[in-house]
């Protein structure tokens, strides 16, 4: 059997569902996770940021309102960047695509094909 992909999903993103299109037409099991409702533990998203290989503010979401209303401009610490985005799950960049010990921020969605 082939291993699990998980995605941090958000099905409002079309980036979102298009990644997730592309992993059902593969045929590969899917595990969805809609972060906006089950929002991620701390420790989650530590080893989400692990598999990436990429630091915390590097997958915040510049653009929101959220972002720039509260983060923009300021100099924060790692620990800092991930309580933000626990606080506010809108700042995670998305879709995140796992499979194993590997991860990628699916934009654009052929970056899925880096973890086979």
């Amino acid at each position: 059997m082939s291993e699990k992909y998980k995605i941090y999903h958000n099905p409002r993103c079309s980036k979102s569902r298009m990644a997730l299109e592309f992993l059902k037409k593969e045929g590969k099991d899917v595990e969805i996770i809609e972060y906006l409702k089950e929002i991620p533990s701390k420790e989650e998203l530590l080893v989400v940021l692990k598999k990436l290989n990429l630091s915390a503010e590097s997958i915040i979401r510049k653009g929101e309102s959220i972002f720039k209303e509260n983060y923009k401009g300021k100099n924060m610490s790692e620990d800092q960047w991930v309580e933000a985005m626990l606080k506010f799950p809108k700042l995670i960049e998305r879709p995140i695509v796992i499979k194993a010990n590997r991860a990628v921020v699916a934009r654009p969605t052929e970056l899925i094909n880096n973890l086979d």
